[in-house]
């Protein structure tokens, strides 16, 4: 099942993008980059983890550019775009996704989009404030870009300064990876985030989608295919409330 259950299947056909081949090529990517890496990690959590998602280490203008050109065919396959006026990127790793995006969708698609990220702290002389890039307006729709999310605690300090900026709607959160793990509770963390604050968390893939894409190119062992089900039958969430 794909982790973008949100997303109906009339809307997977929209702007002439086959899911299917932006999901590999984007498996791909995220592979030969080593933004996504298989093998042992140990998480904050404390977990063992046989996978590990760092989209940091795409630090070059052609690799942050594919990148962006990933989450807008997602935008426009999903039928995201027409709904959004504004991309958020919150500080740190938004912020380049969120550029790079508005970039790939002007340039790709002929879509113009406003874009904004926040300071991690107020800036008190000059223009001031948290918020860089366009403003923020009352009645925008927002969609708010990010790397991946593990609990979504994090998101919620966004939520705050997009809100506390205007009186603006934030449809959704699309993520480059979707771990699949559980949240605080038997819920995927992404699921958990919607029902927490009423928000739809799509994502270009999951990460069983980009380890099986890799696995059909012989890029990732069944060994491997064999732990990342392992461990998400020990600490996977369930996708729908």
């Amino acid at each position: 099942m794909s982790s973008n259950r949100e997303t109906t299947e009339s809307e997977r056909t929209k702007g002439g993008i086959d899911p299917a081949s932006m999901k590999s090529g984007f498996a791909e990517l995220m592979i030969q980059s080593g933004a996504v890496k298989f093998g042992s990690f140990t998480l904050k959590s404390g977990r063992i983890s046989p996978y590990f998602i760092n989209l940091g280490v795409l630090g070059d203008g052609a690799a942050i550019g594919r990148l962006g050109e990933f989450y807008a065919d997602a935008l426009v396959a999903y039928g995201l775009a027409q709904r959004t006026d504004i991309l958020f990127g919150p500080s740190y790793k938004g912020i380049p996704i969120a550029v790079s995006t508005a970039i790939a969708l002007s340039r790709n698609h002929g879509i113009p989009m406003r874009f904004a990220f926040n300071r991690k702290e107020a800036k008190a002389h000059g223009e001031g404030g948290l918020i860089i890039g366009s403003h923020l307006k009352d009645g925008d729709r927002v969609g708010l870009l990010d790397d991946v999310m593990t609990t979504g605690k994090t998101k919620e300090e966004t939520l705050d300064i997009i809100r506390s900026a205007a009186k603006v709607e934030v449809g959704y959160v699309l993520i480059a990876v979707d771990r699949m793990e559980r949240g605080e509770t038997d819920l995927r963390a992404t699921e958990e985030f919607r029902v927490r604050y009423g928000i739809p968390v799509h994502s270009i893939a999951s990460i069983q989608e980009v380890a099986g894409s890799e696995a059909a190119r012989s890029a990732v062992t069944p060994e491997r295919m064999q732990a990342i089900g392992e461990y998400l039958r020990a600490y996977g969430g369930k996708d729908r409330a």
